[in-house]
């Protein structure tokens, strides 16, 4: 890495605020006492984001509902507090709260519990993502990290392992190369808009398995070689930086649905193979924004 950053420090960092962030969310896991939503309130949305798509209510009354609870804020502010002492002239761009400048061109982003639902809900699929952007907007190292069930998974340029139980893992994609083959995910249908739900019909119809409700944690296991595709829109920086260095680094693609190089949100697809990405791009161009 450039500018005398040190890619093993920067990991090694990464890890404690993934360690700091579980110990300021385990006391609510499972022992909600208030869940806010940001949908009704906006003071509870940071100035340089917006609440993340909801669902199509099926009730035309049905108030929309963006859940944020104090393990997000929690997390988020102990990240930050580290941050602030460790990298004071690094960036940060975290989901609950106000952007910090950058002074080095460089940047930490942050979700702190990425499927916030599912955590209201008591399900162990919802993960901490924390990433480090150059000042090219370029992810360079990022972590997902499911506590609950000791995952962790990290990636770098050239690179990517999942640590479980105190060992460092080297992790890869699948072989897929077929779509017809293929398991694939996507956290919520009903996110999509009407031409984009079209494309995921396609894309289920052809493919072996679909599953829902796994938010980032299928794009870890896309790096991880049991899911082979992810698609997914309307998403946030702190939504995807992570992601793209864990499966990269694990040698998967990651482009939008047009096949071109990402940006930081909106429309993402995440696959294991050429083989896999061209078959699914054939019905997802249809939709690109």
């Amino acid at each position: 890495m450039p500018d005398g950053i040190s890619l093993e420090d920067e990991l090694a960092l990464a890890g404690r605020l993934a360690d700091a962030a579980w110990t300021a969310i385990r006391p609510h896991f499972r022992a909600l006492t208030n869940v806010d939503n940001k949908a009704q309130d906006p003071s509870l949305t940071p100035s340089n984001g917006r609440p993340k798509p909801t669902s199509t209510p099926s009730v035309p009354t049905k108030t929309p509902f963006d859940p944020v609870t104090e393990g997000d804020r929690a997390a988020e502010r102990v990240i930050r507090d580290i941050l602030t002492s460790e990298r004071p002239h690094h960036g940060v761009t975290g989901e609950e709260f106000p952007e910090t400048p950058s002074q080095s061109g460089y940047r930490w982003l942050i979700d702190p519990i990425d499927g916030t639902r599912a955590f209201v809900a008591g399900l162990p699929v919802w993960t901490t993502l924390i990433s480090l952007v150059d000042p090219d907007d370029v992810p360079v190292i990022g972590i997902i990290d499911q506590p609950v069930l000791g995952e962790r998974y990290l990636g770098w340029p050239g690179g990517a392992a999942m640590e479980k139980g105190g060992e460092r893992t080297p992790i890869h994609v699948s072989g897929c190369q077929d779509l017809r083959e293929a398991t694939i995910a996507t956290t919520d249908p009903f996110i999509f808009n009407p031409a984009e739900q079209g494309a995921w019909t396609h894309l289920r119809a052809t493919a072996r398995i679909t599953r829902y409700g796994l938010d980032a944690y299928a794009y870890a296991r896309v790096a991880g070689g049991t899911v082979d595709l992810v698609a997914e829109s309307g998403l946030k920086a702190w939504d995807v930086a992570a992601l793209f260095p864990v499966v990269r680094g694990a040698g998967g693609l990651v482009t939008d649905w047009r096949g071109n190089t990402p940006k930081l949100g909106g429309q993402i697809v995440c696959a294991s193979s050429e083989g896999v990405m061209e078959q699914a791009l054939l019905a997802l161009r249809r939709s690109a924004t």
